[in-house]
């Protein structure tokens, strides 16, 4: 069987994620175009992939018919609908990152894109997709805990990876972008979801706000200070960015987050010295040196509960927070009738109330789909491995789910923050 081609439309941090899985595994998948506005991410990913020229896009309005079976849209948030409205309709089945849109119309616009070109869909809800939530879910579906009662979930943001992406980063405004919990937890929210499937939401409040980054908190010794290079508190400060970017810039490690600071011109970067100049100098002119008490356009929420009720009275809670050690290991509680779960993403231990026995799961011994480099657990490598196995056999189930239930799911955290922002309960 011939590898499954793709195009991937943004080729920053995700699009690589996406890319890079066709990298490891040529024979199931392959990347033959691109499209991309940044000059130096282009050319790396260009270079990365063996891309011909032909095949290269600044523009995706530029992009013809035919090129490959399916699309990546990889892009900030905002983009999203009319790039996969558009490629939908010149017949490309369509892997998009989550969020899947920032308001509930483009969502619904996207949706009916999907259905009336008849094309597969998923969307980068990887959480879904790792071996340690399909081995929970499998011992959900079997029945070992009962009936479920109550799901209580955590996110822990992770004090620097909040600071980088929601206060200095690109989604620091929900102007520019969407609210944090549809950017960072919508995710999470769909575990809720396909923990509890069948049975479906029904009402929803929230409650939540920024709390810590905002000028009021800015520690009194920071002085007038607006940027890290020129704080005293530089070397001392939990949120200094000379304390986040230089320690990795002086071990050439050219990842995530000094890759997103410095646009891929960190590829260009041969010595540790240069990489530390290179940061520094964003640092210097760009939003990621800017002091986290400083930004004022920065307006979204760094903590949030979530409170759901399902149907025949079954509840689940999802708590976003950004003070944590923990960086997205998040940790789940489920309830049973019979027994109770409780897991870190990592392993789970399985409790049984008639026999008063407990053991620990271990999804390496689940013959399941892993791949050690994918991020979120194993999940991006498996969402990739579900949608090519979609592409190859034509067939949506093999996703798991369709772009219905994505569509409910982003309904359901749109709805949890009116109900935030209204301090009301918001019936579904």
């Amino acid at each position: 069987m011939s590898p499954v081609t793709f195009i991937v439309v943004g080729a920053g941090q995700r699009g690589n994620v996406y890319g890079d899985f066709c990298l490891r595994n040529p024979l199931a998948a392959s990347v033959v175009a691109v499209c991309e506005t940044n000059s130096k991410r282009k050319r790396n990913f260009v270079d990365k992939h063996s891309i011909s020229q032909d095949n290269v896009f600044d523009d995706y309005k530029l992009i013809p018919a035919g090129l490959a079976q399916a699309a990546v849209v990889s892009t900030l948030d905002d983009l999203h609908v009319d790039m996969v409205v558009r490629l939908a309709s010149l017949g490309y089945s369509i892997l998009c990152e989550k969020p899947m849109a920032t308001t509930l119309a483009d969502c619904e616009r996207m949706r009916k894109a999907v259905k009336d070109n008849n094309v597969l869909f998923a969307c980068g809800h990887v959480l879904r997709y790792s071996p340690y939530t399909r081995a929970l879910k499998k011992v959900l579906d079997a029945g070992e805990i009962g009936d479920i009662v109550n799901i209580a979930h955590i996110e822990p943001v992770g004090w620097y990876h909040f600071a980088h992406s929601f206060v200095r980063g690109n989604w620091r405004n929900e102007a520019q972008t969407s609210f944090s919990l549809m950017t960072k937890c919508c995710h999470d929210i769909d575990l809720l979801l396909h923990y509890m499937t069948p049975n479906k939401a029904t009402r929803v409040s929230s409650f939540g706000g920024l709390y810590h980054f905002k000028k009021s908190q800015k520690p009194k010794a920071a002085g007038t200070a607006t940027k890290c290079l020129e704080c005293p508190l530089k070397d001392s400060c939990a949120y200094s960015a000379t304390q986040l970017y230089i320690p990795n810039a002086r071990r050439l490690n050219r990842g995530w987050p000094v890759s997103v600071v410095c646009e891929g011109a960190e590829v260009d970067a041969q010595t540790p010295k240069d990489l530390e100049d290179l940061v520094m100098d964003k640092l210097a002119n760009g939003p990621y040196g800017n002091c986290v008490y400083e930004i004022e356009d920065n307006d979204v929420c760094d903590q949030q509960v979530v409170n759901v009720e399902f149907e025949g009275g079954k509840t689940a809670t999802m708590t976003m927070i950004a003070f944590t050690e923990a960086v997205c290991q998040r940790s789940t509680r489920i309830h049973g009738t019979k027994g109770e779960i409780i897991g870190d993403m990592s392993k789970f231990t399985v409790f049984n109330f008639e026999t008063r026995e407990k053991r620990q799961v271990d999804p390496a011994t689940f013959d399941l789909d892993k791949d050690g480099t994918s991020g979120h657990g194993g999940g991006d490598s498996g969402l990739m491995n579900a949608f090519v196995r979609a592409l190859q056999t034509g067939d949506q189930s093999k996703v798991g789910c369709d772009v219905d239930d994505v569509f409910n799911s982003h309904a359901l955290v749109f709805a949890a923050e009116e109900a935030r922002r209204k301090g009301t309960v918001v019936s579904l």
